[in-house]
């Protein structure tokens, strides 16, 4: 009698049409999955002959007390203070955290999550690069059951904890700010708006405009998260016949490219335009005059994001998944009214 080939976790997803990381929580009894699942993928495994790898177990079972941490750019002070937090709690817990920064490109955050799994580490926390649209990876770090937190810039479609904060909050009431001392023209520079952050904070910014009667207009709503593209398209909308008297940049940098921009075109800055950033990094009291900002709270961002893996790896919060909220604040400086 032919023996009958052995399959793999991969083979029976794609038999039952269903991701690899459900087939592996059915085989291990995970609470999340439905007991017809667990039923199908059981039956499925019987019929097929399937047996567990002993070399992946012994691999999995070998994790070290290492966190891996995927930033875009560590440059930027809200990264560096999020990663402030996320190694005060890690240390204090006994975790050691390797730092992986993907410049915000694809290809390098697919070569961050191949490395840190092979390295074996306990779990993973991880930011999106800014272009990222395909998820396949971070779906390898959950199908080698590496518990995965996402922060600030998260992946919806992926079940797992992820930390972010009240974009939508701070970007309106930063608007309505904008509007309650006098502009009634604001413009909004948007990071790539697939990004989850980016709809909240544009969310936000139309929102407070339709409180106050005022007509979005899109002319007005640019894609640009940087101080060298704030610098390049800022002097063609001052030049429009109906200029903008504020503007609300989606971070700092934007927000101090677009005070160059201004000051380089001779308007007085706030009295002709207002300007509002998003952050409170060091840059944004390094400006003349200094920005006014939506203030993030990285360093407690890091410390809830470093606790929720911790507590995963530890087996504390097995079954659950968290969606923790941080708040924002307005700082007012002297780049508004």
């Amino acid at each position: 009698m032919m023996k009958k080939p052995q399959i793999t976790i991969k083979d029976i997803a794609r038999g039952l049409n269903i991701s690899p990381s459900t087939v592996s929580r059915a085989l291990k009894n995970h609470p999340d999955i439905s007991q017809a699942t667990k039923d199908a993928v059981n039956k499925y495994a019987k019929d097929f002959n399937y047996k567990p790898n002993s070399l992946a177990l012994s691999l999995r079972m070998s994790k070290n007390n290492t966190i891996g941490v995927i930033v875009p750019e560590i440059i930027h002070y809200f990264f560096s203070s999020i990663l402030s937090g996320i190694e005060q709690i890690a240390n204090a817990e006994g975790f050691n955290v390797i730092l992986c920064q993907s410049d915000e490109n694809y290809e390098k955050e697919v070569s961050n999550t191949k490395a840190l799994i092979s390295t074996r580490v306990s779990g993973v926390l991880a930011s999106l690069a800014k272009y990222t649209t395909n998820y396949d990876h971070f779906h390898d770090i959950i199908d080698s059951d590496i518990p995965l937190v996402f922060f600030d810039r998260i992946c919806i479609g992926i079940n797992t904890d992820r930390v972010v904060v009240d974009d939508y909050a701070g970007a309106f009431a930063a608007v309505e700010y904008l509007i309650q001392t006098g502009c009634k023209r604001i413009a909004f520079y948007s990071s790539p708006i697939h990004l989850e952050i980016s709809k909240n904070r544009k969310n936000g910014y139309m929102d407070a405009l339709r409180k106050y009667g005022i007509k979005v207009d899109d002319t007005l709503i640019k894609v640009c998260d940087t101080r060298e593209e704030a610098i390049i398209i800022t002097p063609e909308i001052l030049d429009m016949p109906n200029r903008p008297d504020g503007f609300f940049a989606t971070n700092d940098h934007c927000a101090a490219g677009i005070l160059y921009a201004t000051k380089l075109a001779k308007l007085r800055v706030p009295q002709d335009v207002a300007i509002m950033g998003f952050s409170d990094g060091e840059l944004a009291k390094a400006c003349d005059p200094m920005l006014s900002t939506v203030e993030q709270h990285g360093y407690e961002m890091g410390k809830y994001a470093a606790k929720l893996l911790i507590d995963k790896i530890n087996g504390v919060t097995q079954g659950q998944f968290t969606n923790k909220i941080v708040k924002t604040n307005l700082i007012i400086r002297g780049t508004t009214r």
